[in-house]
């Protein structure tokens, strides 16, 4: 079966506004509104176009995190994905365990291609799709803003400091994607209700027996300073004055 597998994370919705914990330990996520990375969700949207154009039979969406975590792959489901994978875990799993656990279905559900977001919002780590092609031992396409299949070979447009390149790359293959590979689709009510009866398996992280230890440690988060107010000059001759008496000059 040509199966596209979808890696989602659950981050805070790009919406809202971040505060730090009093602590300086991590910020606030009480009571704060939860949504699929948006890259990811391109993702999902992708592989979703692939399957309708007739280039793949599945579409299979994974999550690591929280039991809430269901709400974010249920609107994967109502989106179209075929069925959907949670990986559930309470703690914060860094990118190198995210990497080998997503391998650990990958050799179980044996894609053709492995799609996910380049980055995800909330830590812009930008990591994991890298490591996981490394960990496969498969090509990897980063940075996709536009996104071909053939039978053995994925064409992939990517964004690059200089412009745009194009790249081949066989497959089974990792794609990372980027903000203007396409619009994600709008879920439907009817879509949502049939989403309740698409199969959503859970898995408990410590039966699956990858190494998670995080390697790194937060030591303090902090708020950027408030951004100082404004000031309107006359003139060249007084924005130069002003600059100088800031130091900037």
């Amino acid at each position: 079966m040509r199966r596209i597998l979808v890696a989602l994370k659950r981050a805070i919705d790009f919406n809202v506004r971040v505060r730090v914990r009093p602590d300086g330990k991590g910020v606030v996520t009480d009571g704060v509104k939860m949504s699929t990375n948006p890259f990811d969700e391109i993702a999902l949207e992708e592989a979703l176009r692939i399957r309708e154009r007739g280039g793949a039979d599945e579409v299979v969406a994974i999550s690591i995190g929280p039991d809430e975590a269901q709400q974010q792959l249920r609107n994967a489901l109502a989106m179209g994905a075929d069925r959907a994978i949670l990986v559930r875990t309470d703690q914060a799993i860094e990118p190198p365990a995210i990497a080998r656990l997503l391998l650990a279905f990958v050799e179980r559900e044996s894609p053709m291609l492995v799609i996910l977001g380049k980055q995800a919002i909330d830590d812009d780590s930008n990591q994991t799709g890298q490591m996981l092609a490394a960990l496969w031992q498969r090509p990897q396409a980063t940075f996709a803003s536009k996104l071909e299949l053939t039978d053995s070979v994925a064409r992939v447009t990517r964004e690059v400091d200089a412009g745009l390149e194009t790249i081949e790359v066989d497959l089974p293959a990792v794609v990372t994607t980027d903000l203007r590979l396409n619009e994600p689709r709008y879920i439907k009510l009817p879509d949502i209700m049939k989403a309740k009866k698409k199969p959503l398996d859970v898995t408990d992280l410590e039966s699956l027996g990858v190494e998670t230890a995080s390697q790194l440690r937060i030591v303090s988060l902090e708020s950027p300073p408030q951004r100082k107010k404004g000031v309107m000059v006359k003139d060249a001759a007084e924005l130069v004055a002003a600059l100088r008496q800031k130091g900037l000059i």
